[in-house]
């Protein structure tokens, strides 16, 4: 069975249920595990390489008020690689090529290739995707769910044992702040924190400063969407010009944490579990040791990285 994916999360679905050999074409950000970098890319984005946060936000707000995508198809490879199934996704407009592309392609394709849409909002949304990837080419998903299952309990029992819960800002983006959303505030409740920008299952949100610093957050962990920490760092560094960044509680006591947002935190998908380990880290390094393999939360101090 042939599989196509269009979200860098599928593609670490389809690998961790041992289905990596089915698949035989992926988007242009996917790149976790190794394997898949050979693959055809069948996306590409229409977002320029060198543009700047607040450019970026601004081309994502303008595709919110018309029908231009960010994200474009390659209907023509998707024909050649003839798919049997591709997965998908409608829970974000700017994350992936828009649905009506997906649907256009698909009268054009050979054949009548399963589509499989995935909207997790949740850890166990996130799991049930998992499944829904696993039942599409009947294969079994019981065994990496019960280890995936086995890690966050080990994360939440040790949180229980936590005499306070610090107010966290996870913000994911900078340039202008974006609270986070879907199921990274459940994230922050299950790592032993508060977290009172972003809520449960609903979307990330564009934020005043005013309002990250009326939080008075205790720690601050930026994972800005699509951006590893080299790339985040950039951004970082216009915040402490800020006005009242330097007197919030977090930053005073050296609890900012940058952490790759686009390996980690953005893609609900296997490694959400990597994502809660390196917050529970960040949070609460003497209750939760960072797991072998995992990259150590990159740590600013006021105006200075150490």
């Amino acid at each position: 069975m042939r599989i196509v994916s269009l979200l860098p999360s599928a593609t670490e679905m389809a690998c961790v249920l041992g289905l990596g050999d089915r698949l035989v074409g992926v988007t242009h950000e996917c790149d976790y595990p190794e394997a898949v970098r050979g693959l055809p890319r069948v996306t590409r984005t229409l977002i320029p390489a060198e543009a700047s946060s607040a450019e970026i936000d601004r081309l994502v707000s303008e595709q919110f008020k018309t029908t231009r995508a960010l994200y474009s198809l390659d209907v023509p490879l998707l024909k050649d690689l003839r798919p049997d199934v591709i997965v998908t996704q409608s829970l974000c407009d700017v994350c992936a090529v828009a649905p009506n592309e997906v649907q256009a392609a698909l009268a054009q394709l050979p054949g009548q290739p399963r589509v499989v849409n995935l909207e997790p909002q949740s850890l166990e949304g996130v799991f049930a995707a998992i499944e829904q990837v696993a039942q599409a080419v009947g294969a079994s998903a019981h065994g990496v769910l019960a280890r995936l299952r086995a890690r966050v309990d080990a994360v939440v029992t040790r949180s229980e044992g936590l005499s306070a819960r610090p107010r966290v800002a996870l913000l994911e983006w900078l340039d202008p702040p974006f609270s986070s959303g879907h199921w990274s505030p459940e994230l922050v409740r299950l790592a032993g924190g508060l977290e009172g920008l972003g809520q449960e299952g609903r979307p990330s949100r564009r934020l005043r400063w005013d309002e990250v610093l009326a939080w008075q957050p205790e720690a601050v962990v930026v994972a800005c969407c699509g951006f590893d920490v080299e790339r985040t760092l950039q951004d970082v560094a216009g915040v402490q010009q800020v006005p009242g960044w330097e007197q919030l509680p977090a930053v005073r006591a050296g609890r900012v944490s940058v952490v790759d947002g686009s390996q980690y935190f953005n893609r609900p998908g296997p490694r959400l579990i990597d994502s809660l380990e390196l917050l529970a880290h960040a949070l609460h390094p003497e209750h939760h040791p960072l797991p072998e393999g995992l990259p150590r939360p990159y740590r600013v101090m006021g105006a200075g990285a150490v």
